[in-house]
C-alpha cells in the first residue's frame, strides 16, 4: 500500500506501521533487539513531547529504559542496512516523478575533543565557528510525504589526517575527508 492509496483510517495506520516493523525485521537478528526497534519506532512516532530513552520507555510500557538504551548503544544491527531497506520502502510508499532530494547539514554542538569529527568548524546550529560535530543528511520529498533516507557525519580535514585520533576512536579506515558538499552520495 502506498501513502496515495492510504485512506487515513487508524486501522489502516496499525497495518501499515506493523507491515513497516515487519520489512525492516530483517536487519535485526536477535528477535529482542527487533521487538525494541518496533518499540523504539513506536515512541517516535507517539505523542510523547520529548523523545528521550527514559519517556520512550514509559510509553512502552517498560519500567526502565533499558532495552530502548541497548538497542540505540550497544544492540547489533547495520544502519546501513536498515538505510536501504528504508530507501526501498520510501520509494514504494511516496515515491513521485516529481520527487526531489534534499540536503542539509546539522551541527551538534559538543565540549570536549573525544567524540568524532567535533573540531572548531561553522556550525549553522550555532551560527558561527564553535566546537562541534557535522551532520549531512539527506531526504527525500514529494507531494505524498517526506523521509530521511541517508546520513553521514563530517569527518574534518584535521580528524582525517590524524592516524592515531582516528584509531583511539574508531574511524574506519576507508573513511576520507570530502569536502562537506561530496558526503553523501555514495549509496544512492
Amino acid at each position: 500500500m502506498s501513502v496515495s492509496d492510504w485512506s487515513g483510517s487508524f486501522l489502516a495506520w496499525e497495518e501499515e506501521l506493523h507491515g513497516l516493523k515487519q520489512r525492516i525485521g530483517c536487519v535485526f537478528a536477535r528477535c529482542a533487539v527487533r521487538e525494541s526497534a518496533g518499540l523504539f519506532l513506536d515512541g517516535v512516532l507517539s505523542g510523547i513531547e520529548r523523545k528521550t530513552r527514559w519517556l520512550m520507555a514509559e510509553q512502552a510500557g517498560l519500567s526502565k529504559p533499558y532495552r530502548i538504551q541497548s538497542l540505540l548503544g550497544r544492540g547489533r544491527w547495520d544502519a546501513d542496512a536498515l538505510r536501504d531497506v528504508l530507501h526501498d520502502y520510501v520509494v514504494e510508499a511516496i515515491g513521485d516523478p516529481a520527487g526531489v532530494l534534499v540536503v542539509d547539514e546539522t551541527g551538534f554542538l559538543k565540549q570536549g575533543k573525544h567524540s568524532v569529527g567535533v573540531s572548531r568548524q561553522y556550525s549553522g546550529t550555532a551560527g558561527h565557528v564553535e566546537n562541534s560535530q557535522i551532520g549531512v543528511f539527506l531526504s527525500y520529498a514529494s507531494r505524498f510525504g517526506h523521509s530521511l533516507i541517508d546520513r553521514q557525519l563530517y569527518l574534518p580535514k584535521n580528524w582525517a589526517e590524524d592516524p592515531k585520533r582516528r584509531r583511539k576512536a574508531g574511524v574506519p579506515d576507508d573513511v576520507a575527508f570530502r569536502a562537506k558538499g561530496k558526503v553523501i552520495g555514495s549509496s544512492l
